[in-house]
């Protein structure tokens, strides 16, 4: 019976993985950055420098010049081979990652044969692992790398190795010398020190130009990489940024801030290693990772999808709770999957950070810190009173997000749309011609409308000469954002924008002289409430 159950799991896992793959294959920007890697590489074998590299996305070349070396195959053939073997090899990472997780959920025997699979399938249906697959990413592999490595699943003699090259592909890794030697590891972190410059000795030898450029230029330009603001970064720098904090006061803040969490974090992994528990000391130190990088979009975040999965498969209520409540949180978008609820401003930030938020708490809690919180439950209380309590915390939470606007100037969705986008209906539709933009004009200072989409507001509407300057403040005491007066018909001046909400908006007109003309914030709310879906 037990085997006919493993065998249905794999078969389950197989059927998640073949489809994720084919749903992939039918998109039209399948395994974009697969497409950057090997347009760069195709661009550098004709001559020109890799990192002056920009796709037809807008995308450039970001990893250090070794990584260009181990994806040299990928530009040797044709691309539609190698976008099917890098979908199949990244389904089997999914796999090998699977193994130690499952080792240290399970002792050996049946039922480690069935936890395997699961966390195959539990994986493969993660939002980090989905978007490897759509985005054709280099994460995956850099994860199963540190994770054999830093879990001992490899002879003592090669390891650090892993570590090291896989650092040597992406920087973030590096961490895990430090947790070396917190765990008197001294010879596995020399070893990943040494792996990692002699790639890049490897790469300064073959591709002398291109390293110079990135380890003097690139490897500091993290605006390469994208948006730094926008929700698919989920590290602590992204969420400061979202929070709208002062640019000068930033990197202060953020460097304090990763400090705090990556030492506790180094802290407790040591803890747990000395406690015979390497396999959770380097899930931890994974989502230390995530955590600390200045960017860590989704496809970088399955360490705490391990994580989730190693909190459900521990003992006590509180820990199996929290463990479940990451483990959805990493699976589905929780600020569209509750949108109805996340149009309280408070709320919504609060969904659309959570999974930095959750990284943050389980860096600082750790896996011995629930344990701990798990016991005391186990010893003063039933699981039915643990229940309630885990419930209320989070009801009393969410309720007290709820009411509070968002942080000032946080509103992780605003953006005002420029004279390009007025061809857009989605953007501008009020009005779209020169007499219909005028039989809209009602003669106030601002005529707007508004439309609600499932996480965002948009605002589309015309002013009047007498309005030299326009602005939006997401919140009481928040900084206005410029909203551009665009002449996109004769005789009219419109504008648009998006935001996460309106409920504690504000909008502005002003004068030539700099005097407000006029002031629109119940009228904004009750036009939000009563707005039709876009």
């Amino acid at each position: 019976m037990r085997d006919r159950r493993v065998l249905a799991l794999w078969s389950l896992f197989s059927l998640l993985a073949a489809g994720s793959a084919g749903l992939v294959t039918l998109r039209p920007d399948r395994l974009s950055d697969l497409h950057i890697y090997r347009g760069a590489l195709l661009h550098l074998h004709a001559g020109r420098p890799l990192y002056d590299f920009v796709a037809d996305n807008g995308g450039p070349f970001t990893y250090p010049p070794f990584a260009a070396l181990v994806l040299w195959p990928v530009a040797a053939v044709a691309e539609g081979v190698v976008q099917a073997v890098w979908l199949a090899a990244t389904c089997l990472a999914v796999v090998a990652i699977a193994v130690p997780v499952g080792r240290v959920l399970a002792q050996p025997g049946p039922r480690r044969q069935l936890v395997v699979p699961v966390v195959a399938c539990a994986l493969m249906l993660s939002a980090p692992v989905q978007s490897n697959l759509r985005f054709g990413q280099v994460s995956v592999f850099i994860v199963l790398l540190a994770l054999l490595d830093a879990t001992g699943a490899v002879p003592a003699r090669l390891r650090g190795v892993l570590v090291g090259v896989a650092a040597a592909i992406k920087l973030t890794p590096l961490l895990f010398v430090v947790y070396f030697v917190a765990v008197g590891r001294y010879r596995d972190a020399a070893r990943t020190v040494a792996a990692f410059l002699a790639c890049g000795v490897v790469g300064l030898a073959v591709l002398p130009a291109e390293s110079l450029t990135y380890w003097t230029e690139a490897v500091r330009e993290t605006s390469r990489i994208g948006n730094l603001a926008s929700l698919g970064n989920q590290s602590m720098h992204g969420m400061l940024l979202r929070l709208g904090v002062d640019p000068a006061a930033l990197p202060g803040l953020w460097a304090a801030l990763v400090a705090v969490l990556c030492g506790v974090a180094l802290l407790r992994a040591r803890h747990l290693a000395g406690a015979g528990r390497p396999g959770h000391a380097a899930v931890l130190v994974g989502c230390a990772t995530v955590a600390a990088s200045p960017v860590s979009w989704t496809h970088h975040q399955i360490w705490p999808v391990l994580a989730a999965m190693l909190l459900v498969g521990g003992v006590g209520v509180a820990r199996r709770v929290a463990g479940a409540v990451l483990l959805v949180t990493m699976v589905f978008s929780l600020g569209v999957l509750l949108a109805p609820v996340s149009t309280r401003p408070g709320v919504q930030f609060l969904l659309e950070n959570a999974r930095a938020l959750g990284v943050a708490t389980l860096c600082l809690a750790g896996f011995g810190g629930v344990a701990v919180a798990a016991t005391r439950v186990r010893r003063r209380a039933t699981p039915v009173r643990a229940g309630l309590r885990v419930a209320t915390t989070a009801v009393a939470a969410l309720a007290f997000f709820a009411v509070q606007p968002l942080p000032a100037g946080a509103d992780p969705t605003f953006k005002a749309y420029a004279l390009s986008d007025t061809t857009n209906p989605r953007y501008f539709f009020v009005c779209r011609d020169a007499a219909s933009c005028a039989a809209y004009d009602s003669g106030a200072p601002v005529t707007f409308g508004v439309r609600t989409e499932p996480t965002k507001v948009r605002v589309n509407g015309v002013v009047s000469p007498l309005v030299a300057r326009l602005e939006y403040h997401s919140a009481p005491g928040g900084p206005p954002r410029r909203i551009p007066l665009l002449e996109a018909h004769p005789g009219s001046r419109v504008f648009s924008f998006r935001s996460a909400t309106m409920t504690h908006g504000r909008l502005v007109a002003y004068a030539a002289d700099g005097q407000p003309v006029a002031t629109y914030a119940e009228e904004l709310a009750a036009a939000f409430a009563s707005a039709p879906p876009g």
